[in-house]
């Protein structure tokens, strides 16, 4: 059974109201729970003179140290026993840890940047000169306390046509420049303040609101959403904290009422940037202290534009004011409590995790991002692009500007404006991805697959091409972020066993980390459902197969690490898809043209058959050109491919180029009939027999590499059956 110990600076519990509620719930949670002060340590006997709660009645004990340690006490009020924490710290695992002061938050927030254009601007007011540098630029002023609580002691100050008004609660009163100059020093001689542009959200009646967000981790360590609740300030008052007479309501009626039609959509929009900010801080807290936290208040308004902006954020909020909503509060921080005793190595290790993804951006203060494999990479790299470039100015390679004659171009083109870089690391011979690398050093990497493009060059040896692909592992930031995938079976001899940093993987079928499930064609394109930050999501790409689905999840999967939102995920999938890769062409007569004429080896024609069975309605013709650079595997690569024809029950198979009638060959012998396969060398001679071949309903194939210069048959069919 896991100990739980509440941690305060408070001797006695009766003076901490919520002890109660923590013991009550633990007993019924199963949870051992006592309550302790750091005096109570006993380092060399390992045990706490704590107090237990039985009958109602609070006993002093001695016992063991807990498995876990929830901080409830003040940390100002806890530095008197820093020491005895610090060493608590090091055996025990504690819940949470302060976030800090007003103006540590903000500082955070924008120095991290991703959460920065919600921040209304706070400035640190150390002297009067400051203030009236800021009142005169805004007119109107919030003036509060850096280190306060509960609404307690905030100002809102404007500037007249003769003197300023100050408003404290509803409160009133217009003072001379003399008498605010007066009221200013001696408010910052007693403690800090900050200062910010009033910005003010609003009813429809005219009273002031806010709304309070209320995030916790749960049993298994996840983010959750608590509550979300407006706070309405009483009339006059310009602040709606509930310990300042504010009072709250149910958050959908309030939303009905005030915002009709965008209820739902605002209802959604909160819950989604509490969820969003809490695990942005909790990771700003795993980068600056290797601390986690589990539970934060976050409140927020919405101006007369529509856009959001934080006004505080606190760490360990007070419960929510209504809804019988104390309980929940406290059974998530000890289910919390009980996760993290259970699982503190995982925790440790995903703080690793994202120290060591930080490290990696840190490293050239931006993403750069290269891709290789062999075959996706066109696309993995405009799925990345896409969805980077929904919030960042970012660098993309040109589509195919895969060489490292390009990569030395594009090391002259990227410039501080770009706040990452998308590229595409192509290789026919080793040492070439690793020269690419010196080049340019990717901090996160992905291959997409290893597969017999190119074998031709390694003797035919599939590990020699994955050992190729292998310098982009070898030749990244060491403790940058890698993607592989977990379905391609020659991926296992990629050489990972030395990266220092952290892998993660994409699938359809094996377990992985980004995993696609319920696949399936739409019109033009490809849905699929996934888990994505704890959610359940539906994805639409607009490019037809399954092999892209690997792609768009190698690009979910980097956007992720990079905190992107799975909205901007889902949106950045819908992406302008790279040319002559799957492209519909609409013909007369309902004749469908299938153009994949870019690259041409063993496990993209397979794919592209696969479209082909998916979408053809009528006669299903595959056009199949040769294919390249597959030296001595050549001959069996074709056999197989033959096979595969034969077996998809394709209709017409007609083949292009040097050798290729090796594929009619196999595909005869294993039960397509000879009349229903035709081999070309000449390209009209091939152009004149499907002018006689393609009838009403057909859908055609054509798919080769772009040195066979296929494309000027599917220009040719086009311009034939056009609409």
């Amino acid at each position: 059974m896991t100990t739980i110990g509440m941690l305060h600076h408070r001797k006695n519990p009766d003076t901490v109201l919520k002890s109660y509620a923590f013991a009550a719930v633990a007993k019924a949670e199963g949870l051992d729970f006592f309550y302790f002060t750091p005096r109570a340590v006993n380092f060399t006997t390992r045990t706490i003179q704590a107090k237990v709660l039985e009958n109602g009645v609070w006993q002093e004990k001695n016992v063991s140290f807990p498995d876990v340690i929830y901080n409830a006490g003040s940390p100002e009020k806890l530095a008197i026993s820093r020491n005895i924490i610090k060493q608590l710290r090091s055996e025990i695992p504690f819940t949470t840890n302060s976030i800090g002061n007003k103006l540590n938050i903000t500082k955070r927030l924008i120095e991290a940047k991703e959460f920065a254009n919600y921040l209304i601007p706070t400035t640190n007011i150390k002297r009067v000169k400051q203030f009236y540098e800021q009142i005169q630029m805004y007119k109107k002023l919030v003036f509060k306390p850096v280190e306060g609580r509960k609404g307690k002691g905030i100002y809102f100050i404007s500037k007249l046509v003769n003197g300023y008004e100050v408003q404290k609660d509803s409160t009133r009163q217009t003072l001379s420049k003399a008498q605010l100059d007066s009221f200013l020093q001696q408010q910052l001689t007693e403690e800090s303040f900050i200062v910010q542009p009033y910005i003010q959200s609003t009813m429809k009646n005219g009273q002031v609101f806010d709304f309070r967000i209320h995030v916790q981790k749960n049993g298994e360590g996840q983010w959750v959403i608590t509550t979300v609740y407006p706070r309405v300030a009483p009339h006059g008052s310009i602040i709606p904290n509930i310990n300042n007479g504010g009072f709250t309501n149910y958050l959908e009626p309030f939303l009905q009422l005030e915002f009709k039609e965008e209820a739902f959509n605002i209802k959604r929009m909160l819950e989604h940037f509490g969820l969003s900010l809490a695990r942005h801080l909790d990771e700003i807290q795993m980068i600056k202290f290797d601390e986690v936290i589990d539970e934060i208040g976050i409140d927020v308004g919405l101006d007369e534009n529509g856009k959001l902006w934080i006004y505080e954020v606190n760490w360990r909020p007070g419960c929510p004011p209504a809804f019988y909503l104390e309980l929940d509060v406290v059974k998530h921080t000890l289910q919390y409590a009980n996760y993290l005793a259970q699982h503190s190595a995982e925790v440790k290790a995903q703080i690793e995790q994202v120290k060591g993804r930080a490290l990696a951006v840190k490293a050239n203060d931006r993403p750069i991002i290269a891709i290789t494999g062999s075959a996706g990479k066109t696309t993995t790299k405009a799925f990345i692009a896409s969805i980077l470039s929904k919030k960042w100015t970012i660098f993309e390679s040109k589509d195919y500007w895969n060489t490292t004659e390009h990569t030395k171009k594009h090391k002259e083109l990227i410039d501080d404006s770009h706040k990452a870089v998308v590229l595409e690391y192509g290789m026919a011979y080793p040492g070439v991805i690793k020269n690419h690398c010196s080049i340019i050093q990717p901090n996160i990497s992905v291959v997409t697959n290893i597969g017999l493009a190119h074998v031709g060059n390694f003797d035919g040896d599939i590990k020699g091409v994955a050992k190729a692909k292998s310098e982009l592992i070898q030749g990244m930031d060491q403790q940058g972020y890698l993607i592989l995938n977990s379905d391609d079976a020659n991926s296992k001899w990629l050489l990972t066993n030395q990266f220092k940093g952290t892998i993660k993987t994409v699938g359809i079928h094996q377990k992985a980390d980004y995993m696609a499930s319920h696949v399936r064609y739409q019109q033009e394109g490809m849905a699929f459902n996934m888990k994505l930050r704890n959610q359940e999501i539906s994805v639409y790409i607009p490019i037809l197969g399954e092999h892209h689905v690997y792609n768009a999840l190698c690009a979910v999967a980097v956007a992720d690490q990079l905190g992107f939102s799975p909205e901007e995920i889902k949106a950045g999938l819908v992406f302008k898809k790279p040319p002559r890769r799957l492209t519909l062409y609409h013909c007369r007569d309902d004749i469908l043209l299938i153009d994949d004429t870019v690259h041409s080896h063993p496990q993209g024609v397979r794919a592209a058959l696969d479209v082909l069975c998916e979408v053809g309605k009528g006669r299903k013709i595959a056009l199949i050109g040769q294919m390249r650079e597959l030296g001595d595997l050549r001959e069996e690569e074709y056999r197989k491919l033959g096979a595969y024809i034969a077996a998809k029950k394709i209709d017409q198979l007609v083949t292009y180029g040097f050798r290729t009638e090796e594929i009619g060959d196999a595909a005869q012998r294993n039960g397509l009939a000879r009349a229903n396969i035709q081999h070309f060398i000449n390209k009209e001679a091939l152009h004149t027999f499907l002018k006689g071949l393609v009838k009403k309903g057909d859908t055609i194939l054509i798919k080769g590499a772009s040195k066979t210069n296929m494309f000027e048959t599917v220009q040719f069919l086009d311009r034939q059956f056009k609409a």
